[in-house]
């Protein structure tokens, strides 16, 4: 292990670079379930602006290799050097379709909160995930979705923030059943994560165009709908 948490960034620095609801509670809960140690080199998949790399570098003290489509890395690397990681993360700007990496290159690929923009097809984690990550490797995502599916019948009070073409809010079995149509990764674990609720609140407190909006829309989903998803499997 590295640095401790609370050593890590300020609350301030938290709020300012959060895109979502909060990406480091979201990763802190899933890493429970997985054993990295340094010397590792992990795949941050969507990393945003940085902050589930730094807490990947940071704590577990392994080589991160933070890639992005919507966040320039060269903005990234100036947020590296501002918590001193700049010699353990590497930024890097590219779509996961078109990831720049070896084949076996990764020990784990790690995805928050990104996941479901560009994993939901059958194919894509046959085809782009899997031939990155070594024999025996780790691929851990976690993911913003249901409590259950409710797929054309979106519930009224939903309506109006649903967006049916990038969305892909789905179940935990949805999710799960997608990656056992997979012959090459073993699932090792899906789950409904703990700190769901208190990841939304720590986004809505932020001063931010997209959080402000989101405001109403929990309002309106009041806890009966949204869920936040890990699914974790290691490859054959």
């Amino acid at each position: 292990m590295g640095t401790k948490r609370e050593n890590l960034f300020t609350r301030e620095f938290l709020l300012q670079n959060m895109m979502g609801p909060n990406c480091v509670r979201i990763l802190e809960e899933l890493l429970a379930s997985v054993e990295l140690h340094s010397e590792m080199r992990v795949l941050d998949l969507g990393c945003g602006r940085g902050l589930t790399s730094i807490f990947l570098a940071g704590i577990y003290d392994v080589e991160v290799f933070a890639t992005d489509l919507w966040i320039n890395a060269t903005e990234n690397y100036e947020r590296f050097k501002l918590v001193q990681l700049d010699h353990k993360i590497i930024p890097i700007h590219a779509d996961a379709h078109e990831l720049p990496y070896a084949k076996g290159f990764f020990d784990a690929i790690i995805s928050i909160d990104a996941y479901h923009y560009f994993g939901a097809k059958r194919s894509f984690l046959d085809e782009y995930i899997v031939p990155l990550t070594k024999k025996g490797g780790i691929i851990a995502v976690a993911i913003p979705g249901l409590q259950k599916d409710f797929f054309n019948d979106v519930p009224e009070v939903l309506k109006p923030y649903w967006q049916d073409e990038d969305m892909n809010f789905y179940s935990r079995s949805w999710w799960r059943s997608l990656w056992e149509e997979s012959k090459k990764v073993k699932i090792e674990q899906s789950l409904s994560l703990s700190c769901h609720k208190n990841a939304w609140e720590d986004w809505l407190e932020c001063d931010n165009p997209y959080a402000k909006r989101d405001i109403e829309m929990m309002k309106a989903e009041n806890n009966q709908y949204f869920d936040t998803i890990g699914l974790i499997a290691t490859v054959k």
